[in-house]
This record gives C-alpha cells, sequence and structure tokens, in this order.
C-alpha cells in the first residue's frame, strides 16, 4: 500500500489534478453538448442542466486546475516539501466525492450533497496556508482569500441554485489569472526571447498589477448589484483597457513563433476582450450568459490549456517545446471560443450547431492534451530527478 502512494503520480499536485481536470472537462463538455443538442434526456442532476454545466466547469474543472497549479506552485515559492502521496491522493479524493455527488443521482439528501461537495475547497485550502504561513510567504496570501471567496460562492449557489454565484466565481479565476498572468507571462516571454539572442528585459509594473486586480473587483461588484446598467460598462470597460495596457511591456508581438508564449498572451487577450464585451453588455447590446464564454473558454480555458502543458513538461524535466498536435490543440481552442461566442450572434439561425461543433473542439483540444501528456504526468522524470 505504501508503494502505491509513492508512485509518481502523486509526487506533485499537477500529475494527479492536471489529468483529472482535463479527463472530467471532456466528460462534461461531452455530456453537456449530448443534452444541449438534444441527444440525451436531462439526468436527475441536482441542478438544472445550465446550472450543472456552469458549476462544474467551474467548480469541477477549473478548480482542479488551480488546485494542480498551486499545490505544485506553493512548494516553490516556499521551498517546503510539496502536498505528495497520501496527503495529495487524500485532495483528490475528496474533489472525486464532489464530483460523484453533483454529477450522479444516488438518492442522497440535499446537505449530503451540500457537504460532500463543499469538503474540498477547505482541505485545499488548508494544505496551502500551512506552507504559506510557516514561510510567511505574505505575497501570496491573497490566493487563500480567493479561494475563501470560491468557498462561499459555492456554499451560496448550493443553497440557493442563483446564477450570481457562479459569475463572481468566474471574476475569482480570471483574477488569478490577472494576478499570476502579470507575473509569468513577461517572465516567460523574456526568457524565452533572450534565448533566441532578442535582448529584452522585464519591465515591473507593480501600479498596473495592483490596479488590474482592483478592476476586476469592481467588476465584480456592477456584475452582482448592476447587471445591464451603465456602471457595469464603465467597470468592465476601464478594466478591459487596464489589462490591454499592462501587455505594453508584455512583448506579445515577438511570440508567433513560440506556441508555449503565444497561447499564454492570447488567453491574457481574451481577458481583454471579455471584458470589453461585458461592457458592452451593460449598455445592452449583448446579454451577459451570450457573452461569458469569451471569458470561460476564451480567457479560462486558453489560459489552462497553455499552462498545463508547459507545467507538465517543465516539472518533468522536458524541454519546453509544444508538439505539432500540442498546436492543433492551441489553435482548436481560440476556434471554439470564436464559435462560441461570436457564432450564434452572427450565424443565430445555426446557434445550436456551432454551439455543438465548439464544444467537440474543446473536446479534442483536452483529449490531445490527455494522449500526448498523461505519460509524461504517471512516469517518473526522465532525468531521473525526484518527481
Amino acid at each position: 500500500m505504501q508503494k502505491l502512494f509513492e508512485h509518481p503520480f502523486l509526487g506533485r499536485g499537477f500529475r494527479p489534478f492536471f489529468f483529472l481536470g482535463a479527463l472530467f472537462s471532456v466528460f462534461s463538455i461531452v455530456l453537456w453538448a449530448s443534452i444541449y443538442s438534444g441527444y440525451l434526456a436531462p439526468p436527475s442532476f441536482y441542478f438544472d442542466p445550465i446550472s450543472w454545466h456552469s458549476h462544474e466547469m467551474i467548480y469541477g474543472f477549473a478548480l482542479a486546475i488551480v488546485a494542480g497549479f498551486l499545490l505544485t506552485a506553493v512548494a516553490n515559492w516556499t521551498g517546503g516539501a510539496p502536498a505528495r502521496q497520501i496527503h495529495l491522493a487524500g485532495l483528490c479524493l475528496l474533489w472525486l466525492l464532489g464530483r460523484i455527488a453533483v454529477n450522479t443521482d444516488l438518492g442522497l439528501s440535499l446537505w449530503v450533497i451540500v457537504v460532500a461537495e463543499l469538503l474540498f475547497l477547505p482541505a485545499l485550502t488548508i494544505s496551502l496556508m500551512i506552507p504559506l504561513i510557516k514561510s510567511w510567504n505574505k505575497r501570496n496570501f491573497i490566493f487563500l482569500s480567493l479561494l475563501s471567496i470560491l468557498f462561499a460562492c459555492d456554499l451560496w449557489f448550493m443553497l440557493t441554485e442563483e446564477i450570481k454565484p457562479l459569475y463572481i466565481a468566474i471574476m475569482i479565476i480570471l483574477m488569478m489569472i490577472s494576478l499570476i498572468g502579470g507575473r509569468i507571462i513577461p517572465a516567460f516571454t523574456v526568457a524565452a526571447l533572450r534565448q533566441t539572442d532578442i535582448k529584452l528585459y522585464q519591465t515591473p509594473q507593480p501600479i498596473m498589477d495592483a490596479v488590474a486586480l482592483v478592476s476586476l473587483i469592481f467588476v465584480a461588484v456592477t456584475i452582482i448589484f448592476f447587471q445591464d446598467m451603465f456602471i457595469l460598462f464603465i467597470s468592465a470597460f476601464f478594466s478591459s483597457l487596464i489589462h490591454l495596457y499592462r501587455m505594453r511591456y508584455y512583448h506579445t508581438l515577438k511570440t508567433f513563433a513560440d506556441p508555449m508564449l503565444w497561447i499564454l498572451h492570447a488567453g491574457y487577450f481574451w481577458l481583454v476582450v471579455g471584458l470589453l464585451l461585458i461592457a458592452l453588455s451593460g449598455l445592452n447590446i449583448f446579454t451577459l450568459p451570450s457573452i461569458i464564454h469569451a471569458l470561460t473558454i476564451g480567457a479560462i480555458s486558453t489560459m489552462i490549456l497553455g499552462m498545463i502543458c508547459r507545467v507538465t513538461l517543465g516539472h518533468t524535466g522536458r524541454h519546453l517545446k509544444a508538439s505539432k498536435m500540442t498546436v492543433v490543440a492551441f489553435f482548436l481552442i481560440q476556434v471554439a471560443a470564436l464559435l462560441r461566442v461570436f457564432g450564434p450572434i452572427i450565424l443565430p439561425d445555426h446557434k445550436m450547431t456551432l454551439i455543438s461543433l465548439s464544444a467537440f473542439l474543446w473536446a479534442v483540444c483536452f483529449i490531445i492534451y490527455l494522449v500526448i501528456y498523461t505519460p509524461m504526468l504517471v512516469n517518473k522524470r526522465p532525468d531521473g530527478r525526484e518527481t
């Protein structure tokens, strides 16, 4: 039994959680597309199908990837031992318990479903909090606050089935993208381009980083209290401009030759586009549900796909070079986002077909990840270093 927990798969948080998140995303999207297109009758979930789809893509798929990234990153930030073996297996089990409770009809009472769903986030937060506090890594305490808000939103949704807490949860994940993206995108870009003899330097912009984060908080507040109102236009429009302005030092136009770089820039740029579309919803040009996928598929999923490929390669001791099929996945996730966001707007008569095609392309992207990267996740590093 002890040897089972010593398997490389449980060596670092990214290994099981990237695998589980990608696998679950394929399952969820295929099931949702089948229900939406009428091939399957809606199963007897606790939620209605739309609420289930929204909740599970946030708290099933995205949260699994966030967990894998943060569990791996915190060990690097603090220099402490990573969550691994029995500890990591326990976290995976709690995540899986929530997915079983929400995605199957076992005849469980409401309170049992709610408790099963809510166990994972506190356990994850405590797992991150202990090494952060021990090392007094104050810079990253913010992630504990963001995870706590995600927990509160999950509780709010589970008890009320209101859509507002899911919008807030999306904004929290976007705050993580803004926060982490502001650190890693310029750093990774400058480091990679300097290896090609392009002399570039990072330009710290801490004030803009803080302003960008605060702007997203204002967008979240206006979505809750002032949806479809002019104040939402103001908050989202200025947040879009702020995030675009941050990119002036990201050297985006020099990244097109390196897919491992441009995919991160594409994800960040989708954040700019998504915020602009939210602003237009404040003018009643679009409805918020019709354009939210610019943020979920465009920003969140593009960034996730780029990061899980990069982290998997880097933390398993491999060269940060995208394979041909990885590049195909990077392009297809862009097509999936464009079809889902703009397809129904341009061709409303073909809405069902376009949404189904977008879902199919999404599934292909993460199937490509699973096929190429699962052997890296489950096996030891080829350089012999600790997994």
